[in-house]
């Protein structure tokens, strides 16, 4: 790859401009006739890539097991779907299992998939009366020495009721952690105390969490109160739209995160699979366990932007709650077109499809 690319003829913020990018970040914006290797985006609206900061995995693999040629045929199917920057998620299994795929190494696949800066740990520090499609087998009260010998966590799920959980909380917030609340049966002190100790994020809101009712608000309620972030599964599936809709009044474009939780089966069919150790139901396009719960999502970070558009949320905001926002809740560098941002894009038509997927790294 050239040390320089200039993305030419590109809808950027509603004008056509050119996009210059050096040694992997955006170098200036803006029309230019310097020498440099030149992709024409041909008048197509080019917006930054997306950042999944939650899926368990696709095509047949999952994170868990997935050998590092799966990894990296996971990888390029997020790249083809428009995501450019994925935390691989796991599930509740045992720590040894854990510390195996958070210290794994990758195969260098150059710029044909998503970057992967770190893992989503999700269990098994939850509550089992909340677990969803989550291993009951191997779910425990969280341990910062146990915890402290893992490497390359990005995000930990926890439900902060469970003993343990405030020394956790305070240690990811020290270490640059980013700590979601979910699978959790907490009520608002709780949360509200588990915001105060340094987290920042709801695991897939409402999902696998006690609602936000008028006279007990909930960890919804605490969330909205401390300013946290909080992920949404918006597939259409896991959330009525105006939930959705409710959610995004309250929350913002700024601190709404659109998530995927799309399990192996994604860029699948229907049929039978097993997750997290479980047999697990794929039956139009629905995952869920024998008992009935849902199981993840079968659908693209892409898609999920689309339903939000479908259910009223504008395009802007849409978008940004799937690049933007998620990187800078994680402090990345990512999901903006701005001088010093990383040279991740998605390029769009008139109708907001994908097109292309560029990295260039």
């Amino acid at each position: 790859m050239a040390d320089r690319i200039i993305l030419k003829n590109a809808l950027v913020n509603g004008e056509v401009t050119d996009v210059t990018v050096e040694n992997g970040k955006i170098l200036c914006i803006g029309k230019t006739n310097s020498e440099a290797e030149v992709i024409d985006i041909k008048n197509n609206i080019l917006l930054p890539g997306l950042v999944d900061i939650h899926s368990h995995g696709c095509v047949g693999y999952d994170t868990m097991d997935a050998l590092p040629s799966e990894m990296a045929e996971m990888r390029r199917f997020m790249k083809k779907n428009g995501t450019t920057s994925w935390l691989p998620t796991t599930m509740t299994a045992t720590m040894e299992d854990i510390d195996k795929v958070t210290k794994q190494e990758f195969i260098d696949i150059g710029n044909d998939g998503a970057s992967i800066p770190g893992f989503h740990m999700e269990g098994p520090y939850i509550n089992v009366k909340y677990k969803g499609a989550q291993n009951e087998d191997f779910i425990k009260a969280p341990s910062v020495s146990e915890f402290s010998n893992l490497k390359n966590i990005k995000i930990l799920t926890i439900a902060p009721e469970l003993e343990g959980s405030e020394e956790t909380i305070r240690y990811c917030a020290e270490n640059g952690i980013s700590v979601a609340l979910g699978h959790t049966d907490c009520d608002f002190d709780c949360a509200e105390s588990a915001f105060a100790a340094g987290a920042n994020c709801l695991t897939h809101t409402f999902n696998a969490m006690p609602p936000l009712l008028h006279r007990a608000p909930g960890p919804i309620g605490a969330a909205l109160l401390a300013g946290a972030y909080a992920q949404v599964i918006c597939d259409g599936k896991h959330i009525h739209k105006a939930a959705i809709n409710a959610l995004y009044r309250m929350f913002g474009s700024d601190r709404m995160v659109l998530i995927s939780d799309s399990m192996h089966a994604t860029g699948l069919g229907d049929g039978e699979y097993i997750f997290g150790g479980q047999k697990v139901v794929v039956k139009d396009g629905t995952a869920r366990t024998l008992e009935g719960a849902l199981a993840g999502s079968t659908s693209t970070l892409f898609y999920c932007v689309k339903k939000a558009m479908e259910f009223g949320i504008s395009a802007d905001d849409a978008f940004k709650m799937a690049s933007e926002t998620p990187a800078k809740m994680l402090g990345l560098k990512k999901g903006k077109i701005e001088i010093g941002y990383d040279a991740e894009f998605i390029v769009l038509d008139e109708n907001y499809d994908l097109v292309d997927t560029i990295i260039l790294h």
